[in-house]
């Protein structure tokens, strides 16, 4: 049977601007699922993927990997998805399942790990997407769409370091950043227990960040602001992907503290390791979450009523969403939706 030919929006060189475009979907092997596609958040890392900030975009390239949407056709070796199912679909849309990472259940980590984006070869910026089935994952009858679809990047990036690093009553837990994934760290955080300190560059954000669940706010603009927590924190999780004041921001660790570092960069990371030696602190880094760590988020999310805080747009409007996202201007994830104009062929 031909495959089906499905429309997306897709980048036709570096850093271009997304425009329609018509593929062939690829065939289903024997694990895959076909999931036609309601909701995709605008994530960051889709931008930085349309600029090649990686090195290993191809193109055109389809971004978007926070997917929702509806099971349409399963392979012959699919067992635990049926047609029909609602599911939620993340950055990692499969893995090799035979290296030393898989085998122990840490995906994630794949030393495949490059082939393993959704959006290999096309994301989720269109009509459907083809990943392995078990990485498309059943989503609580009660959670809407469009917070799912968040949860599947944004929450499994937060929820995994807060939870492996600083769960248990009274860690005290600093959040760098308060956009897409910041937000959700806060929320995530307080529901886990801690007492949750935001750190931002906007005052303005003091007043949600209040009401996302942190107990303190911190602006970086004021130039005392971080020397005034010096050795406060028992975790610092890194959000952002701005410039930073990185020895502050380790300055601020307590003995034997820790940062956790999510957010890529787009600039050079530099440090006086002076504290860092002297107290024992560390700097780790954490990539999304393995698949037993994706149902727990899923749960947790549900049972504590956790919920992004979204903006919905057309699909056909991706570019006006990502100029928004690179402007900062997200109050805090945009999710693109399909309606009648963005249909497969």
């Amino acid at each position: 049977m031909a495959n089906l030919s499905v429309a997306g929006y897709g980048a036709r060189g570096k850093g271009q601007l997304l425009e329609p475009i018509t593929y062939e979907s690829p065939a289903l092997g024997g694990q895959d699922v076909r999931v036609s596609i309601t909701h995709c958040g605008v994530c960051y890392t889709d931008i930085q993927g349309i600029d090649d900030h990686y090195g290993i975009s191809t193109y055109p390239f389809v971004p978007g990997h926070e997917i929702v949407g509806t099971v349409s056709a399963v392979g012959t070796e699919v067992k635990e998805l049926k047609v029909g199912d609602r599911v939620g679909i993340g950055w990692q849309g499969r893995s090799c399942m035979k290296c030393e990472w898989c085998l122990q259940g840490e995906e994630q980590l794949c030393v495949d790990v490059d082939n393993c984006g959704t959006w290999k070869p096309y994301g989720g910026f269109s009509s459907s997407v083809v990943v392995d089935g078990r990485f498309a994952y059943p989503l609580p009858a009660a959670m809407a769409s469009e917070h799912a679809a968040v949860l599947m990047c944004a929450g499994i990036s937060v929820y995994a370091p807060l939870r492996e690093h600083a769960s248990g009553l009274s860690r005290k837990v600093a959040i760098v950043g308060m956009g897409g994934l910041g937000h959700l760290a806060v929320k995530f955080a307080h529901a886990l227990g801690c007492q949750v300190t935001a750190i931002s560059s906007s005052a303005a954000k003091k007043e949600e960040a209040l009401k996302f669940g942190a107990d303190d706010f911190i602006c970086t603009k004021d130039s005392d602001s971080l020397s005034n927590v010096r050795l406060s924190f028992d975790v610092l999780l890194y959000t952002s992907h701005g410039k930073a004041d990185w020895t502050a921001l380790i300055n601020s660790l307590r003995t034997k503290g820790k940062l956790v570092v999510v957010g890529f960069s787009d600039v050079p990371v530099t440090f006086d390791p002076l504290e860092l030696v002297v107290h024992e602190m560390s700097i780790t880094g954490s990539l999304i979450g393995n698949r037993a760590t994706m149902r727990e988020m899923l749960s947790f999310a549900n049972d504590h009523a956790i919920a992004p805080e979204v903006e919905l747009m057309p699909m056909a409007q991706v570019n006006q969403a990502i100029r928004k996202v690179k402007a900062n201007e997200a109050r805090y994830r945009i999710v693109l939706f399909r309606d009648a104009a963005d249909t497969a062929v």
